[in-house]
Formats: structure tokens, C-alpha cells, sequence
């Protein structure tokens, strides 16, 4: 084991406890403490998440993952992942700092800003990280003065018309690469590969082999300029659920095709990404409790006046909203629609209703147009996939204290983490409750019992 997470980090749970049933047992606990504060809370299982790397690995075997920080910064889910062996993307000088604080590696570390403040590149010199990007001559030149050792990436856009622009969150033209990396040489820097970012916008597969062949070209441009490329970023735009338009193995076959007609395997490229949303967003829940309500009329289009002021609309303001954990509605992502902690009345009428912030923002709006039951105050209203842009946004909160995060994993799930580890079981006992020759591999989320072509030689 690497030393980052052992059993004191989380709840161990048996095989088919579910997240919703931790959840339930925090609930009831509230409840019968009778709190007039009942704070927003997540229920994370990390054994989720081992499930998804594990996948990831199967389903493209030459790319390693590096986790983008700003996606999900808490400390369950960091060290987890530094267990697996993950790199991490960061975006700033304290991103750097959260994962160094657990005693990363700098070399794991990739600074993935496109737009870097010139102290928080010294800091990323200063404490050994050397891989970085950059897409424009004024970043190149905040790394030329403040970095001489950094290893830098240009960033590229996929000149691929409309289907893929929408998603390029940075990334220069072709068309430029080759001046930018002509003007990296007359400053000494050294490029090492390249970059490209899709987002998460629910890309095409199609979209990355284009990506990769527009990559393929600006590293032969670097090639020529004299430089020793050597590593491609294919950057995020994993989907983190399944009702997706692409589902992640479609995409991946795609990656795969294309990196084996640009990249192919032995030409001497490592292969990189940065899924996010991807390893984290069904791996959270959360709650959150209704703290005041209000009745409002119902907007009713084409009604006279009467007959409008005679339907009402429910208005609910939960213990936390856009300035929180809510804030990933401010990245492109849906409101989860909620569930209901206790069991309404089958004949109880549906309401039209909307979900606020706490009372005092007006623009802290969760979601519009619900039908709901006539729900109280001190009701608790539970949101699945939460685990992508809800945490660490949520910590730059002053007044408003950050949700807690009750961390569970299975005992399967953690046999697992020691197996990929290389740690043989502890017991016979052990040896029998999972599949031979290597448990919960590649296909935890079905069977458990696959084995991973990537398995340490050890525990094959």
C-alpha cells in the first residue's frame, strides 16, 4: 500500500449497504437530536469511485489518469485515488499545497492552468512541480521568468468546426503552433508534448479522434523544431453517469482507435487525461434539509386574473444552495432531481414547487418547476450524483460552514485497493470470500471477479 488511506478514513460497510441506507441512519440520528441547525451533509462511497478506476484502466489501458483537483477537493477522495496511484491536475497554488499536504509526489502533479498568476508558478517551482501548460506567448513567458525547469505542454484547439468547439475550454489554433513553439525555443523553454481540454458538454466520441489527429500534427511540428515530444494530455470530458449520450466505453474505443493511427503503441508517447466528473459524481450524495417555505401564485399563461390568483406555488429554502454544494449548477450540470427522505401518501396531490438557498439570496435559485407533495419544514430532500463541482467551490464560503462528508467503502471494495496494490489478503478466510485468482478487478461493478491486464505481477 501506498501509505495515503487506510481504514481510519472511512466507515467500512458490508457488501450491498448502500450509500442511501449510511444516509438514512445519519438522518435518523438528526432527526431524534430535534436540531433547529440541521446542516446539509454528503455521504461519499469511495468504493464508487475504486469501481470507476478500475474500469478506466480496462477501458484505456495506455492512458494514466490525472484527477482535476478543482472537480472534487476533499480529502477522502484524494488520498484514494493517490492510494490507486492517480496524478493530480491543479489549477492553482492551493490546489498544489491540498495534495502536496498528503505527501504527493511532485512528479504526480500536473499544473493544467491554462492562465497561471506568476506567483503560483514559483510556488509550482519552488516545491518541484515541472509539468505545466500553456496556449498563448504571454503565458510561455510568465514560465520563461519564473520557471527555467518547467516541462511545458501547448495547449491545442481541434480546428474541427462547431461540434467540437463548444467544448475546447482553451487551446490555441494549429495554425499557431508552430510560432509558438518556434518562440518557446528562442526562450529556452522546453515542450514535451501536447494538450487538449473537450469539457464536459456531452461531446461526440467522434470528437477526441479528431482532437488526437489535430495532436498528431502540432507533435510533428514540435519533432522538427528539435524538441524530444514524448506526452499527450487528452484532457477530460468523461461522462460521470450513465444517461449519457455516449456511454464512457464508446468513447473510449474511440480514443483508442485514434491513438493506435497517431499514437501507436511503442512510438514513445506516454498518454495522459484528467477525468473528473468521471471518478466523482455518482460516488456522492447529499441532503439537505428544508428550512423555510413560502407560497407564491402560480404563473398561469392565458388565465384571467381569478382564476390564476387561485393556484399556488410552493417555494422551499434548503440549509444550502448555489454559494455551496449547489454551485455545480454553475458548471453546466443539472439539478439532480430530489428524492424524498420520508415516503409521501400515495394520494397526496402533487405541487408545482421550486427549491431556493437559504432565505436572504434571491438569485440563489436550485431548480424550477418540480412536482412535489406539500412538504414541511425540517423535511429532508436528498440529491444523488453530487459529487463533481460541489466541494471545493463550496469551501471558499465564508459565514457558511462547509457540508460534512461521511466517507463509506465497502469491504470488497477496500480487498480490492490492497489487491490492485499488490497486497495479498490478510487470512484465508480472506483468500475465500473473493474470486480467485484476482478479486474485485476490472468489472466491480457487475461481478467482481475479472481479472486486470494492468495487475501488479504479485497478485496475478
Amino acid at each position: 500500500m501506498n501509505g495515503y488511506l487506510d481504514e481510519s478514513n472511512f466507515m467500512m460497510v458490508e457488501e450491498g449497504f448502500t450509500t442511501r441506507d449510511l444516509l438514512e441512519n445519519l438522518l435518523v440520528e438528526l432527526c431524534q437530536a430535534v436540531r433547529s441547525d440541521q446542516q446539509a451533509f454528503f455521504v461519499a462511497d469511495l468504493g464508487d469511485i475504486v469501481k470507476k478506476h478500475l474500469r478506466f484502466l480496462k477501458a484505456l489501458p495506455r492512458v494514466k489518469p490525472y484527477f482535476p483537483v478543482k472537480c472534487n477537493d476533499s480529502e477522502g477522495v484524494i488520498r484514494l485515488l493517490a492510494e490507486l496511484g492517480a496524478g493530480f491536475a491543479c489549477t492553482s497554488k492551493a490546489e498544489i499545497a491540498r495534495v502536496q499536504s498528503i505527501r504527493v509526489p511532485a512528479d504526480k502533479i500536473f499544473y493544467s492552468s491554462p492562465c497561471k498568476q506568476v506567483a503560483h508558478i514559483k510556488y509550482a517551482a519552488s516545491h518541484g512541480v515541472q509539468l505545466m501548460t500553456f496556449d498563448n506567448e504571454v503565458e510561455l513567458s510568465k514560465v520563461a521568468r519564473s520557471h527555467p525547469q518547467a516541462r511545458v505542454l501547448l495547449g491545442v484547439a481541434a480546428d474541427s468546426g462547431p461540434p467540437a468547439l463548444p467544448g475546447m475550454m482553451f487551446g490555441t489554433t494549429l495554425k499557431s503552433c508552430r510560432h509558438l513553439l518556434e518562440t518557446a525555443k528562442e526562450q529556452a523553454v522546453e515542450v514535451v508534448g501536447i494538450s487538449f481540454h473537450l469539457g464536459s458538454r456531452g461531446l461526440e466520441p467522434q470528437t477526441f479522434a479528431q482532437a488526437v489527429a489535430v495532436a498528431q500534427l502540432a507533435f510533428e511540428m514540435g519533432t522538427e523544431l528539435g524538441y524530444q515530444m514524448h506526452l499527450l494530455d487528452i484532457g477530460g470530458g468523461f461522462p460521470g453517469t450513465e444517461d449519457t449520450r455516449a456511454r464512457f466505453e464508446e468513447i473510449a474505443a474511440v480514443i483508442n482507435s485514434a491513438l493506435d493511427l497517431y499514437f501507436p503503441d511503442g512510438c514513445g508517447v506516454d498518454i495522459i487525461a484528467r477525468p473528473g466528473r468521471y471518478y466523482v459524481t455518482s460516488a456522492f450524495t447529499f441532503a439537505a434539509s428544508i428550512t423555510a417555505m413560502d407560497e407564491v401564485p402560480a404563473e398561469q399563461p392565458g388565465s384571467d386574473e381569478e382564476e390564476s390568483g387561485s393556484k399556488r406555488s410552493l417555494v422551499y429554502h434548503l440549509s444550502d444552495g448555489i454559494y455551496g454544494a449547489f454551485s455545480c449548477l454553475l458548471f453546466d450540470s443539472p439539478c439532480p432531481r430530489p428524492q424524498l427522505q420520508k415516503r409521501p401518501c400515495p394520494d397526496h396531490p402533487l405541487h408545482s414547487s421550486s427549491l431556493r438557498g437559504p432565505p436572504g439570496h434571491g438569485e440563489d435559485c436550485i431548480a424550477d418547476g418540480l412536482e412535489l407533495p406539500q412538504l414541511q419544514v425540517g423535511d429532508w430532500l436528498i440529491f444523488k450524483d453530487m459529487g463533481a463541482y460541489t466541494i471545493a467551490t463550496s469551501s471558499l464560503l465564508g459565514e457558511r460552514p462547509q457540508p460534512q462528508i461521511t466517507y463509506a467503502m465497502s469491504h470488497v471494495a477496500w480487498k480490492a485497493v490492497q489487491l490492485f496494490q499488490g497486497k495479498p489478503p490478510q487470512t484465508e478466510d480472506d483468500h475465500e470470500t473473493v474470486c480467485a485468482p484476482l478479486s474485485c478487478g476490472w468489472e466491480m461493478a457487475e461481478t467482481l471477479c475479472a481479472t486486470p491486464v494492468f495487475a501488479p505481477a504479485s497478485i496475478i
